[in-house]
């Protein structure tokens, strides 16, 4: 009888079993399609632009002007960054043996003058034995994008060295190929994975930033200004 002892109680709706597949695949085919998209993209940048990528001064070809790309000079009030350090290293040591005779320093500086990467760049270089005469400092070099791109509409300068780490400089060439400029690159001596792991996992997702900005979104620097071309001797 209706409602009676033994009577069937019928489940209503989906089932527990197919509600926990559709979940299932609502997760997996977000993360698959990241995953994908994440490995496409490094796989490109990278992969068009190493055999442009050096690590030694003496085999890297000359070219008129070097773009340093900036970083923070500490980590910490008390603690150096090593990406800076090498980075400059490598500059001075492309500039002393005639593979670049002038370098574009190109970072973020804050309004107030407190935080300014050109600045601490330039003093680097000077205290490595570059003339100050030799460097140019952007100080609008937020981004790697907008390096790039302030280096030919602003510097006038459409075939340079991109100086920067191991992992950064395979973007920034990637960068150049599509805005017109011919780019090789000068990797510095690589830091250790302990002290560069966050940085080196930020990279793989700058990666496919760079692609959307460059080819979906055709991003242009937050500040462009007056031109203001480096003119290189010889």
């Amino acid at each position: 009888s209706e409602g009676g002892i033994g009577a069937v109680v019928r489940p209503s709706g989906m089932s527990h079993k197919r509600k926990h597949s559709i979940l299932y695949w609502m997760v997996f085919w977000p993360v698959l399609a990241v995953g994908v998209t994440v490995t496409v993209c490094n796989l490109w940048v990278v992969g068009s632009t190493q055999d442009r990528v050096y690590r030694s001064v003496d085999s890297i070809e000359s070219r008129p002007v070097g773009l340093v790309l900036g970083t923070s000079r500490k980590l910490t009030k008390e603690q150096a960054n090593p990406h800076f350090d090498n980075r400059i290293a490598a500059a001075a040591a492309l500039y002393h043996a005639g593979k670049v005779k002038h370098l574009l320093v190109s970072g973020h500086r804050e309004a107030s003058g407190y935080y300014d990467e050109p600045r601490d760049m330039t003093a680097r270089l000077v205290q490595l034995g570059v003339p100050e005469n030799a460097i140019t400092p952007d100080n609008a070099g937020d981004r790697t994008l907008d390096s790039i791109i302030r280096a030919k509409k602003i510097y006038g300068v459409d075939r340079l060295t991109v100086i920067s780490d191991d992992f950064h400089v395979s973007r920034a060439v990637f960068i150049a190929d599509r805005e017109g400029v011919e780019a090789i690159a000068f990797r510095g001596e690589a830091v250790g994975v302990g002290q560069s792991f966050r940085a080196r996992t930020r990279e793989y997702f700058a990666r496919v930033k760079a692609v959307i900005d460059l080819y979906l979104l055709h991003t242009q620097p937050t500040e462009l200004g007056e031109r203001r071309e480096i003119l290189v001797k010889g």
